[in-house]
């Protein structure tokens, strides 16, 4: 059997966990399309709001377009900065020292734009008669809410960053102390 998985991984790439588990999402994938039935999938009539073109648009659009734009965003803004020559710069010597920012921006950010694809139609007033027929108020706050919640990520970002910076400095300012010996504090005392 472990032959086997090893011919799998050599064959596939990867472990044979892995390929069972794609199967099996293609799988469920088929079972879907077949339930639905094509003519579900794609609607000629109003063909912008078919499953079909929103999944393929939306491959295009973050596969094609926004993956390499903010990989190439991560890339520049996180990249290791060089010293100018001559400064010396503790943080720079004692890499361990320094607390790195990249995650205390990145999940804000992340958070802030899966949180703007849920407001978006709120905030652009798609369908504004039928929101405000259905709960008689109008989709203004939208916007101002999706703001309000962006600067509280931000902001939750920003104090966990402050806290861990001043723990790191609290813990490398203080001097280490040694313990007293036992015998000594007997023979003292």
């Amino acid at each position: 059997m472990r032959a086997l998985g090893q011919l799998a991984s050599r064959l596939y790439g990867d472990r044979l966990f892995h390929f069972v588990v794609v199967l099996a999402a293609l799988a469920l994938g088929a079972y879907t399309i077949s339930v639905l039935g094509v003519r579900n999938l794609f609607n000629p009539t109003v063909w912008w709001q078919s499953i079909a073109v929103w999944f393929v648009v939306a491959v295009i659009g973050h596969d094609l377009i926004l993956f390499p734009l903010y990989s190439l965003a991560d890339r520049l803004i996180f990249a290791p900065r060089r010293s100018p020559v001559g400064y010396r710069d503790s943080a720079a010597e004692n890499p361990s020292r320094r607390i790195p920012m990249t995650n205390y921006l990145r999940m804000p950010t992340l958070a802030a734009a899966l949180l703007l694809l849920i407001f978006l139609p709120g905030i652009i007033e798609q369908g504004a008669p039928t929101y405000r027929a259905a709960t008689g108020l109008t989709q203004t706050p939208y916007l101002s809410r999706w703001l309000l919640l962006t600067a509280a990520f931000y902001d939750a970002g920003t104090v966990c960053y402050a806290i861990r910076t001043l723990l790191r400095q609290r813990g490398s300012s203080e001097p280490a102390r040694r313990p007293r010996h036992p015998e000594a504090s007997r023979a003292g005392g």
